[in-house]
């Protein structure tokens, strides 16, 4: 539950929320709107000088750079795998983040769970994130995990559509992002809340 009288940090260079992620791994920014979903990483990728890996699984960030509505930077290094070629995409990160440090972006949560079933979803990916974050910590890199996702009537954050339960474990970090008419606002969820204003 949020706290009603949360601390506010102004952050319009993204310097404290880059920090409140090298924190936790892997982080979990969930999000209701897609189009404001990536209008914030096109803002986070800008802030970030590190080499970037972006596994974008929905296809919409691929479909924004290759509209030109976004531009790619020179430090992204862009991944769109599916359930085919998944584990030679995974191997390939998973060779570079145990070397190097990077800014790991996973779009989405949903969008894994569509890629396999039931049985598999929940065990190979909480695997796979848990990997990819356990090698993070090793080479300080940072690891985000997007959820498009709602509140059930038991006041838990699950996905949506679909309304599974978001995988998470006590090392987690979980985030809302909500869009305002001044930019965007940040919530921590589940330990000592702020608020992360982002002006325009």
């Amino acid at each position: 539950m949020l706290d009603k009288n949360p601390e506010r940090v102004l952050d319009n260079n993204l310097a404290n929320i880059k920090k409140e992620f090298e924190k936790n791994l892997p982080n979990i920014l969930l999000f209701s709107e897609p189009f404001e979903k990536n209008l914030f990483l096109d803002k986070l990728i800008t802030s970030i000088e590190n080499s970037i890996i972006f596994i974008d699984i929905d296809l919409l960030y691929t479909g924004y750079v290759k509209s030109g509505m976004i531009k790619k930077k020179d430090n992204v290094e862009l991944y769109q795998p599916n359930k085919e070629n998944w584990g030679k995409d995974l191997s390939k990160i998973i060779n570079k983040i145990s070397k190097n440090k990077f800014f790991v972006i996973i779009d989405s949560f949903n969008r894994i769970y569509n890629m396999f079933d039931e049985l598999e979803s929940a065990i190979f990916i909480n695997s796979c994130i848990m990997l990819l974050s356990s090698l993070g910590r090793k080479t300080n890199s940072s690891v985000i995990v997007t959820a498009m996702a709602r509140k059930n009537e038991n006041k838990e954050w699950i996905l949506s559509p679909g309304g599974k339960q978001i995988i998470k474990s006590s090392k987690t970090g979980i985030y809302l992002l909500e869009k305002t008419n001044e930019g965007f606002i940040i919530s921590t969820i589940e330990n000592k809340n702020k608020n992360f204003i982002i002006q325009k």
